[in-house]
């Protein structure tokens, strides 16, 4: 019971092994203790009120964990000896009205002389962790905890830690595993403290009957290199500063980019960093490094430092990534006087802006739900935010709400800016028109119910973009129930369209299952090639051979690329904007609006109780609200607060709130990224609050000596965060919709026919029933599916699943033959970021 607890990390520190000290001077070291404790507490001196408590915990264990198991250690050693008829004598116990057997073993055990120290060891052997928390709590409490901090070199440094306990305490420090020497006091003073000091410190306090340890706290000390001199003196103690600046950067293609800031305070600082306003994945720490850069890692970049109770951002560094053009003026000495813009413009194309749409529709409310558009969407995210795109990702939108969310698209786009949509999900394509089916789709549905690509793409080429890129990651089976023939406007002869279908024409999808994870098959090949700095259609063509080396894939799906470009345009093409115009302006403002979160905020109880209250996007219309309670009054014995109350339009299920884990909440994507030892809570579909985001937070705690629980509660009023201040929810006004089947024009593709080979591994069919106004020829239906077999593409063995699979879900009609997606039975979405899950590396 007396082991230094594993670092935060979760793992011991290497070097020595892990010491095990143990309360009363089992293996206590020799400079850890002033004088010698006093011997171990005999358990009948134990307070009656501990040992009731510590009876109801093993009156109401786990098999494995109760009195007849403790009974049966205990007497199995030398100083203590039970009998059979001892042992029938605590069973009696529970004919009695107020009985309990533990009570009976507990006092039985003092009486033989059994002491706390022998009673912890069988507890621990039991691995009855409550009760051994319970006991080890009874006689030492810390008051003050050590806080993490970070100083400067040369400066006098002081962790603090202070406990009561009776009759007195000792303390012991210690640096990782290792013992601090003389560091036997409440305060650890290091003076003065240099960089070899850096690293997690713990306190181990010892009574004669109990030991507790302190909190981890970690020291991070700093050497001052780009403050200017004095700037950091005469500051407030542990105020938050930057003692070191990131510095510009001037990089070749190929070269690795380490960009470093330092800050000081307390509490410990965290970091950000951002690129062009955009924050980047893996940028959570104090230097960030990409090993090999591109064009696409050029912009600028800075750092944002807080620490919750203060801010500060670091200056603003340009880091500039030449081509081989480029490079032949590095060594101008004149350089400053060139007109840079014009040098790279003769380079490499450029875009006045980038703009995608995500569209991840997975829940279906009539039809097989999915689980690879969640990490797709969030996968694309991340690396499309790396090559400067505004990114709007969204999940599970209705008709009416994807209507909106593909206006608000064209309403980022502008001329020469390069838009970007992309859809996974249930999907079908009629007469060379592919359609997309919102989350809300009736089954059957039909053209009228689901939003026409070809239409969309009509409506982005009025807004004179320079790149209009398509990706489609769904079916492009034949939908029998709608023989509607949409005739639309010519598309204009504009040589800038990219198609990126998953499939051939009349072929599925799939979605890959590999230990756990999901990924559509598109998706898992994309990622790989999107950063490459070459023209879009020569990166699809890349994937395209990728995936046709796949034998999971092989003969049953494969890229389909459509394409009239005519430049040399590529993704990673820098956004070059000579001046700030007002449609610029406006599409930035929209961007921002639909991208911002609530401010963190610390709130104040009565009590004295402070939690903090923070907020994090998972997806545009994904929010994760996380609290921790960050300040305690000694007097206040137990506290815990959650929040509550949400709005009806969230439809937010109570179970799933106020979590110990982020995956407890089904938030995979970001846990990473945040805060640990927090409570979380995820909503989602924000796009359905219809006004502003108000919650309770409900604290309730409890004073020492007082059996009464007393409750605060707090309402707080956030207002509209993320998407839901576009108001997507609002019904869809038509002179504003992509329609479907009701504007003029033709379409842009014309029909593939499926060949022989992709119709072997399409699905049987089954008899529809009639449906009024909807033709339903009659096919047949095989008994069974075959399904592919195992992908040897990555050394893994994976399971392929149609995500697009003929199937009716209506309880009033048989099953028909409208195509739509189905996945195999789904594996817990828990195991989608397991190791095995391959990430693209987010630079």
């Amino acid at each position: 019971p007396g082991a230094v607890p594993a670092l935060p990390s979760g793992r011991a520190p290497a070097g020595r092994p892990v010491p095990s000290f143990l309360p009363g001077g089992s293996r206590a070291p020799a400079a850890a203790m002033e004088r010698r404790p006093a011997p171990p507490l005999p358990l009948g001196r134990l307070a009656p009120p501990l040992l009731r408590r510590l009876s109801e915990l093993l009156d109401r264990a786990a098999p494995g964990k109760g009195w007849r198991e403790l009974a049966q250690r205990a007497g199995s050693r030398g100083t203590v000896r039970l009998s059979p008829l001892d042992l029938e004598q605590c069973s009696l116990q529970v004919l009695e009205p107020e009985g309990s057997p533990s009570w009976s073993l507990l006092k039985l055990l003092g009486d033989r002389g059994c002491t706390v120290l022998e009673l912890a060891e069988s507890l621990q052997a039991l691995e009855h962790t409550e009760a051994l928390q319970c006991l080890s709590q009874s006689g030492v409490k810390i008051v003050v905890q050590p806080d993490s901090q970070a100083v400067l070199s040369g400066q006098v440094v002081k962790l603090c830690c202070w406990a009561t306990g009776h009759p007195f305490v000792h303390y012991q420090w210690f640096k990782q595993e290792k013992e601090v020497p003389h560091g036997n006091s409440p305060e650890l003073v290091l003076s003065p403290v240099s960089v070899k000091d850096s690293g997690f410190y713990i306190c181990r306090v010892n009574s004669e009957s109990s030991f507790l340890f302190s909190r981890w706290a970690r020291l991070e000390v700093r050497e001052l290199q780009d403050a200017p001199p004095g700037r950091l003196m005469g500051l407030p103690e542990n105020k938050l500063c930057i003692c070191n600046q990131p510095q510009p950067q001037n990089l070749t293609v190929g070269d690795a980019l380490v960009l470093e800031c330092g800050a000081v305070g307390n509490p410990i600082p965290n970091y950000q960093w951002f690129r062009n306003g955009f924050p980047l994945a893996n940028g959570s720490k104090n230097v960030y490094t990409v090993t090999y850069v591109d064009v696409g890692h050029q912009g600028t970049y800075w750092c944002h430092v807080f620490n919750g109770r203060e801010d500060e951002d670091s200056k603003k560094v340009q880091v500039i990534v030449g081509k081989e053009f480029f490079l032949l003026f590095h060594t101008v000495e004149s350089m400053e006087y060139l007109n840079v813009t014009w040098l790279f413009s003769l380079c490499v194309l450029a875009a006045t802006d980038k703009v995608a749409l995500l569209i991840g529709n997975m829940s279906y409310w009539n039809h097989p739900q999915l689980k690879a558009p969640m990490v797709d969407v969030y996968e694309l995210t991340s690396l499309l935010r790396q090559l400067d795109f505004k990114v709007v990702s969204l999940l599970d939108l209705t008709e009416s709400e994807m209507r909106n969310a593909v206006h608000e698209f064209l309403l980022l786009l502008d001329k020469g800016v390069y838009g970007l949509l992309y859809y996974a999900g249930h999907g079908y394509e009629n007469y060379g028109h592919s359609f997309l089916v919102p989350v809300d789709a009736p089954s059957p549905y039909q053209s009228a119910n689901c939003l026409c690509v070809q239409s969309i793409l009509r409506l982005m080429q009025q807004r004179h973009t320079a790149l209009n890129v398509l990706l489609l990651d769904m079916c492009r089976k034949r939908n029998e129930y709608d023989d509607t023939i949409l005739i639309l406007d010519a598309l204009k002869v504009t040589a800038n369209i990219v198609f990126g279908y998953a499939t051939c024409q009349g072929a599925e999808a799939f979605e890959i299952q590999q230990l756990g994870l999901a990924n559509g098959i598109f998706m898992k090949f994309l990622k790989d090639r999107l950063l490459e700095d070459k023209k879009v259609t020569v990166v699809l063509d890349e994937v395209a051979e990728d995936m046709g080396k796949c034998p999971l894939t092989k003969g049953k799906q494969a890229l389909e690329i459509h394409s009239n470009l005519s430049e040399k345009r590529a993704l990673t093409d820098p956004v070059q904007q000579s001046t700030s115009s007002a449609e610029s302006l406006a599409r930035n403002l929209q961007w921002a609006r639909a991208h911002e979160l609530p401010e963190s905020m610390s709130l104040e109880f009565q009590c004295g109780v402070q939690i903090h209250l923070g907020f994090a996007a998972e997806f545009s219309n994904v929010m994760i609200i996380y609290t921790q309670i960050v300040k305690k009054p000694p007097e206040i014995t137990a506290c815990r607060a959650h929040i509550t109350d949400f709005p009806l339009d969230l439809d937010v299920d109570p179970k799933e709130t106020n979590k110990g884990t982020p995956e407890e909440t089904g938030s995979y994507l970001v846990s990473k990224d945040l805060p640990k030892h927090c409570l979380y809570t995820r909503l989602s579909a924000l796009q359905k609050l219809r006004e502003h985001l108000i919650f309770t937070v409900c604290l309730h705690y409890e004073y020492s000596g007082i059996e009464d629980t007393m409750d605060e509660r707090k309402e707080i009023n956030i207002g509209k965060p993320l998407i839901a201040k576009l108001g997507l929810h609002r019904g869809f006004k038509a002179r504003n919709c992509p329609q479907t089947c009701c504007m003029p024009g033709y379409p842009f593709h014309n029909p593939v026919a499926s060949s022989p080979e992709a119709a072997e591994y399409i699905p049987g069919h089954c008899h529809p029933s009639s449906c009024p106004g909807v033709h339903h020829p009659n096919c047949a239906c095989p008994t069974s599916i075959t399904q592919p077999g195992a992908c040897s593409c990555n050394g893994t063995s994976s399971t392929l699943a149609s995500r697009h699979e003929v199937q009716h879900y209506s309880p009033t009609v048989e099953k028909s033959n409208v195509p739509v997606e189905t996945t195999d039975d789904a594996v817990e979405l828990e195991f989608l970021l397991s190791d095995s899950l391959s990430f693209s590396e987010q630079q």
